[in-house]
């Protein structure tokens, strides 16, 4: 369960916590500031949770107007279609669709914790062709890192897990 917080931009309000769109509508409806006037503009902030649902809030910028439609994908998305999402919003500068499919974005995410270990399982699985054995220990990891940085992947971190992507 995700619980967040709406902070007024009104400073004679006081916010208030909520976990679900309809709690944040009833709150909202009945919060008013010292002066008695109905509050309506909130700054929507992320409290508790698990962590890629707070990689998620920062990728997508949580807001009043999408807040309700970040808990939808919350409760109804998996971790690597959040993973997927996060990447291709805050790491590639697409652009946030609840109804976006998760698995259809224009990404290539590789469970590696570096370069070099992307660059060591590229050349195992062949895609530098057939290397004989004897020049295993010739090949430059770092120098195939290079390259694929130089190809647009990178290295980020989402809820403590280092992963490579790239923006396609």
């Amino acid at each position: 369960m995700v619980q967040l917080h709406a902070q007024p931009y009104d400073l004679a309000a006081r916010g208030f916590y909520f976990e679900t769109a309809e709690e944040f509508e009833t709150k909202s409806k009945t919060n008013r500031n010292d002066c008695g006037d109905r509050v309506e503009e909130y700054e929507i902030q992320y409290i508790d949770g698990e962590d890629i649902d707070c990689d998620l809030a920062k990728a997508i910028g949580i807001n009043q107007g999408n807040y309700s439609a970040f808990l939808d994908c919350v409760d109804t998305w998996e971790e690597w279609e959040k993973i997927n999402v996060i990447v291709h919003v805050g790491e590639c500068g697409g652009a946030f669709d609840p109804d976006m499919s998760p698995d259809h974005l224009d990404v290539d995410i590789y469970w590696e914790d570096s370069l070099k270990d992307l660059a060591i399982q590229f050349v195992e699985e062949g895609l530098f062709g057939d290397i004989p054995g004897h020049l295993q220990n010739y090949i430059d990891y770092e120098a195939i890192a290079n390259d694929l940085a130089c190809d647009g992947y990178s290295e980020t971190v989402i809820a403590g897990q280092r992963l490579i992507y790239r923006c396609t």
